[in-house]
C-alpha cells in the first residue's frame, strides 16, 4: 500500500497518534472532495478512453476503459480482469494534456489524436452527446446545422447551440 510514498513520511505517520491519523484523515477528505480535483481530472476524460486508476486493495495502478462519467465517480472497466470499478475521479490518474505531453520531451511520441468534428460531420437527426459548462453530460438531436454551431434540442424544451468540435455522435443499440 506504501507504493511510492517518501519513507520519511512514513515512519512521521506510524509515529503519529490516532486522533492526529483521523484529524489528517479528514483534511485529506475534504482536499480530495474539492471540486477542483474533480474538474481537474474530468475535463480530459471521455467515454471509451483508457486510463490509469489506482487498486485500493494492493495500491497497484491498473488500466481501464472509461464507461461512464458521474458528478463525483467515474465507471471504469478493468482491462485486466474485465471487472468494472465505481471509483472516485481522483483515484484516477490524469489524462496527459497537450501541454504536459509537450512537457515530457521530445523523446516521447505524441498520440496520434482524432480530428476534431466539423460542420460535414453532422446533419439534422443526428443524436449526439456534449458536456455542458458543468460538465453534464447532454444528449439531444439536431435540429438546425448553423454556420459554426448546430443546434441541439435536449428535450424538455431545452435547446443549445454547441460549437461542432464539442459535439459527438450517440450510437443508439
Amino acid at each position: 500500500m506504501s507504493r511510492g510514498v517518501d519513507p520519511r513520511m512514513l515512519e512521521l505517520l506510524n509515529n503519529a497518534s490516532s486522533l492526529q491519523l483521523f484529524e489528517l484523515s479528514t483534511v485529506i477528505e475534504r482536499l480530495l472532495a474539492d471540486p477542483r480535483r474533480i474538474i481537474a481530472v474530468r475535463v480530459n476524460l471521455h467515454l471509451g478512453q483508457t486510463v490509469r486508476f489506482l487498486d485500493w486493495r494492493d495500491g497497484s495502478l491498473r488500466e481501464g476503459k472509461v464507461l461512464a462519467m458521474k458528478d463525483t465517480q467515474v465507471v471504469l472497466q478493468d482491462l485486466r480482469e474485465r471487472r468494472e470499478w465505481k471509483l472516485p475521479y481522483t483515484a484516477i490518474e490524469p489524462p496527459a494534456t497537450d501541454a504536459g505531453r509537450a512537457q515530457q520531451g521530445a523523446a516521447a511520441q505524441p498520440e496520434p489524436s482524432a480530428p476534431k468534428p466539423t460542420r460535414e460531420d453532422f446533419r439534422r437527426g443526428d443524436k449526439v452527446a456534449f458536456e455542458d459548462k458543468y460538465l453534464q453530460t447532454v444528449v439531444g438531436t439536431v435540429v438546425r446545422i448553423n454556420e459554426r454551431t448546430a443546434t441541439v434540442d435536449a428535450g424538455g424544451g431545452n435547446t443549445w447551440r454547441v460549437g461542432f468540435a464539442l459535439l459527438r455522435r450517440v450510437l443508439d443499440i
